[in-house]
């Protein structure tokens, strides 16, 4: 029996498939610990559960009315999902799970065929604990879909173009990576293809490796990318011949360059996130950034390829003028490339640092987190239970990093590279994972589902539910009924310029129309604002309070229900 090395662990295929294992179970099992917190995961489960009822897989709605704003594969697939599991939590985020798993597997086979078994072991290792990377696969967000397709367009790329690739392998890579990027434009639109193409153009100019044009399947790979990503682009815009111009006009040009999307944010502001996005590896990113400089041997120079790849997509959304946290999710498994690259050929020295300040970090969190959570204060008890309910487990991740920490302190101290590596990838994955537990408190008093028992009471088949002012967009999913809005736009702006008859613009039809349900013994309910409770009270409108919180109030048309 060949004898275990705690040194060459990537060389041992049952721990490879055990980490990949127990990787999978644990993304998997927390899909459905959490409830799905507004706006995208409501957002995002409610289009698809309205697609499966309704049918219609061209024409993308959100409660009822036309919506365009991204193209249909999360979905699909979260409607795939529920026809085929029926509907809940961890159903609406499988798709997103799936594809964080699937960014993990690239990454690491890009890092071995392309770099070497070790750093493959490691890229995998940095990606799946990359806080950022983690917590996205467990959001039913677009960020996630769309990382997963750039994931395998990159991986792909790599693999396909490396020195001594077959023609085979070539072909069938490049292959992979057009329908990848035909899949990236299915999830979020044309930067799926626009990304990796300025990369390709940026890594010519750099390493004027101008043949590698030629190593494209130009013709072939065309094909498959509009065999894939054209068909449901035709379909909605026959059906649907608004839609063109508002998506790749109003969602891609006038968000990437004009401001009024209430998405603005500084020049650093994705600078800011990456550092709390990358842990527990910050303490090497900067010389893992620039040991990327350093020219490789050989015709193609994949460290030169992957760096452009990270530093490009940070650039380009930190220039434009709508920013979110998700959107810089695509350059982490690059990132985590350029970081196994670096702990390969790092000294003991610069691996303590690293396992150094994950311990400090650690202690840090130990430290400062009980003072901060005795004085944190909110106008809503629910939300000081929660943010005191929230201490325990942030306790927890302070533990498992500054434990993780320590010993991988030791182990890099003793020269095991690949313990000290597995250590710090398992406390950051751990962490990671109480963090986002933890905040099942707080996301349920963001959806409101405390008051689905007292709503769902209320309700028949024929009962009419209003929102007025607002939008709930987890509890309109766990009522699984469209709502009607009043005096609400926002992103339906669009869909009811199309279809106007679909709300009532002012308050005062909501008011006439609810007045006369109530005197004629039509059942109405309504969501509302505290503040829009106050005002209708003022004028007399006549209504019966169902429940409440801090965020919305749900009141019924003075219609008593019988229990």
């Amino acid at each position: 029996m060949k004898k275990f090395n705690i040194n060459e662990l990537h060389t041992s295929r049952v721990l490879m498939w055990s980490l990949l294992g127990i990787f999978i179970v644990v993304t998997l099992y927390a899909l459905g610990i959490r409830t799905l917190v507004p706006p995208d995961e409501g957002r995002y489960a409610e289009m698809a559960r309205e697609m499966l009822a309704s049918g219609d897989w061209i024409t993308t709605r959100l409660n009822g009315i036309k919506y365009f704003e991204k193209p249909p594969l999360q979905t699909w697939m979260n409607a795939l999902t529920f026809a085929t599991f029926g509907l809940g939590e961890w159903q609406a985020r499988l798709w997103t799970g799936l594809c964080g798993i699937i960014g993990v597997c690239m990454t690491a086979l890009a890092g071995k065929k392309v770099f070497g078994p070790r750093v493959g072991l490691y890229a995998g290792l940095v990606l799946a604990s990359s806080l950022f990377w983690l917590a996205s696969g467990q959001i039913n967000s677009l960020d996630m879909s769309l990382s997963g397709m750039m994931t395998i367009v990159l991986a792909s790329l790599l693999i396909a173009q490396r020195d001594g690739a077959t023609a085979a392998e070539q072909r069938n890579w490049m292959l992979a990576c057009w329908a990848g990027m035909a899949l990236a434009v299915l999830a979020k639109g044309l930067i799926g293809i626009v990304l990796p193409g300025a990369v390709l153009v940026l890594y010519t100019a750099f390493s004027r490796d101008w043949r590698i044009w030629t190593r494209l399947h130009l013709v072939k790979g065309f094909i498959v990318f509009f065999a894939i990503a054209t068909p449901w682009f035709v379909l909605v815009g026959l059906r649907n011949p608004e839609q063109p111009h508002f998506f790749f006009i109003h969602e891609h040009l006038e968000r990437f360059l004009k401001k009024g999307h209430q998405r603005e944010g500084a020049w650093y502001y994705f600078l800011v996130l990456l550092i709390p996005g990358i842990l527990p590896w910050i303490g090497v990113l900067p010389q893992s950034i620039a040991a990327a400089f350093k020219r490789q041997d050989g015709a193609f120079q994949p460290r030169l390829m992957v760096l452009i790849w990270a530093v490009f997509i940070f650039f380009f959304f930190s220039y434009s003028t709508s920013k979110l946290p998700g959107y810089i999710v695509p350059v982490f498994p690059a990132l985590a490339l350029l970081i196994a690259l670096y702990l390969e050929s790092a000294s003991r020295r610069q691996r303590m640092l690293a396992a150094g300040l994950l311990t400090v970090l650690g202690l840090a969190v130990l430290v400062i987190v009980p003072f901060a959570f005795q004085h944190a204060s909110a106008r809503d008890p629910l939300e000081l239970a929660a943010l005191k309910g929230y201490q325990p487990w942030v306790m927890a991740a302070g533990f498992f990093a500054l434990a993780g920490g320590a010993l991988a302190l030791l182990h890099a101290r003793q020269l095991r590279r690949d313990m000290t590596v597995l250590t710090i990838a398992g406390a950051g994955f751990l962490a990671t994972h109480c963090i986002l537990a933890g905040s099942e408190l707080y996301g349920q008093n963001r959806a409101g589902t405390d008051l689905l028992p007292q709503i769902q009471a209320e309700l028949s088949a024929d009962t009419k539910v209003y929102s007025v002012g607002i939008y709930e967009q987890s509890l309109t999913y766990y009522l699984q009924r469209p709502v009607i809005l009043v005096d609400y736009w926002d992103e339906f702006t669009f869909g009811l310029e199309q279809q106007p008859e679909l709300s009532l613009p002012k308050v005062e039809q909501f008011v006439e129309q609810w007045t006369r349900d109530a005197a004629s013994g039509v059942r109405d309910v309504a969501i509302i604002s505290h503040d829009q409770y106050k005002q209708l009270q003022q004028q007399g409108v006549p209504m019966r309070l169902v429940a409440q919180d801090a965020r919305r109030m749900v009141i019924a048309n003075n219609i008593v229900v019988s229990k």
